[in-house]
């Protein structure tokens, strides 16, 4: 599997104003990211997780560090990003949100319509192009944020929790979802959760991360094959093994925050 990004010693320090201490948020991570993989990243919360997405994405600069971009095609955009709160424009109908990416752009109407129709289809929002956000479950609207993300065809696709709000069943029949989109796109994604079932529902490699400063602890392959359950032997046979892992990173978290 080809390399489609090269993470090397990335570092991130915050500076806080008011005091003028120094917090270091990313401890230097380096990691290969492979052309079509579902890559999830999991830590205890304050660890950098989000910080490295924002980095990877060109939201924040690396303090230090480097990334190395290796995909093939270098006219079609690098990411894309969904976020746990949608970001949605609320003025705007599941089609118009759709097509806003392209339509910036000045991808001519015909092409980036017949983009947002086929983006409907594979979302399964057919039959609801014309509601507005605020007309939509809080799965509809996570699927009109994907849309969207795909409407600039990046060749990485970021999440940053994009489950984390939803009711326990949204979030199972959205993670069955996440699986099918990801295989029919065949585009690589970088996925942050807080939840461990996730990672191991979801992923090919489990990216685990220290309490702050974040590093990596281990990457583990998920070689499982797929649809997964998680009440299947070998999967829990593997939530059980990270969980263990990440148990004294997130004691390390709280006795940070001073809340052991």
């Amino acid at each position: 599997m080809a390399t489609i990004l090269r993470l090397r010693e990335i570092r991130k320090v915050w500076r806080i104003e008011r005091t003028g201490e120094e917090m270091v948020a990313l401890g230097g991570i380096s990691l290969d990211v492979e052309q079509g993989e579902l890559l999830v990243i999991v830590g205890p919360s304050g660890c950098g997780k989000s910080t490295l997405l924002q980095i990877v994405a060109g939201l924040e600069q690396p303090t230090s560090g480097a990334i190395e971009v290796t995909a093939s095609n270098s006219h079609q955009k690098l990411t894309g990003m969904v976020f746990q709160e949608y970001a949605l424009f609320p003025w705007r109908t599941v089609r118009e949100n759709i097509v806003f990416g392209p339509e910036v752009r000045g991808v001519p109407k015909d092409q980036r319509e017949a983009r947002a129709q086929a983006l409907i289809d594979l979302v399964h929002l057919k039959g609801f192009e014309h509601r507005y956000p605020h007309e939509l479950s809080g799965g509809m609207r996570q699927r009109v944020a994907l849309a969207r993300a795909l409407a600039n065809d990046p060749q990485v696709l970021l999440f940053d929790e994009p489950l984390a709000s939803l009711d326990a069943q949204t979030r199972k029949v959205l993670q069955v979802e996440l699986v099918r989109i990801w295989q029919e796109t065949k585009r690589t994604f970088i996925y942050v959760t807080h939840g461990l079932e996730e990672a191991v529902l979801l992923g090919d490699r489990v990216v685990l991360f220290t309490a702050r400063p974040g590093r990596i602890k281990e990457v583990v392959p998920v070689t499982l094959p797929r649809p997964r359950s998680i009440t299947g032997r070998r999967e829990a046979e593997l939530l059980d093994y990270l969980s263990e892992q990440i148990r004294d990173e997130v004691e390390r978290a709280l006795q940070a925050e001073g809340l052991t």
